[in-house]
């Protein structure tokens, strides 16, 4: 025999599978901040000073603000970026989701960004990768990779 007082009702096991479900089906993995973009020149760097062999081929790099920069334990860490939204519609490119390479501090980088205070400083290429180059500033989802 079921002892009652054992048993959940069902609108209790519903409840609990509902909350399950929902952790499992989270899309979002990451964190959000900010990005702007800065254009070259790119050397030297904070992280690997005027070695041009530290920037990847496709040129999707970046630069760590305060935020990330982590006293330079950064440099070199790799994280996914893609553009959530930004203050004029239509500026992200949706679906397009980038991976880039920490080589700078923003803070310290030679070339000024284009909006200070940001969370990631993107390359121009990157930056064009996932928002309207024209944009000073987009909000961002990133996740270490």
């Amino acid at each position: 025999m079921c002892n009652p007082h054992l048993s959940l009702p069902i609108q209790w096991k519903l409840l609990l599978l509902f909350f399950s479900l929902t952790q499992l089906l989270h899309f979002s993995h990451g964190d959000v901040g900010t990005a702007s973009q800065y254009d070259p020149p790119y050397l030297p760097t904070a992280c690997y000073g005027d070695d041009s062999s530290q920037f990847p081929d496709n040129n999707l790099f970046g630069a760590a603000g305060e935020g990330i920069w982590d006293n330079g334990a950064s440099c070199g860490r790799q994280y996914l970026v893609s553009c959530l939204s930004a203050s004029e519609k239509g500026t992200c490119v949706d679906g397009v989701t980038i991976q880039i390479k920490i080589v700078e501090n923003a803070s310290s980088a030679v070339s000024q960004a284009s909006s200070s205070g940001t969370t990631i400083v993107l390359s121009a290429t990157a930056f064009a990768s996932i928002a309207n180059s024209t944009a000073s500033k987009i909000n961002i989802e990133f996740q270490q990779v």
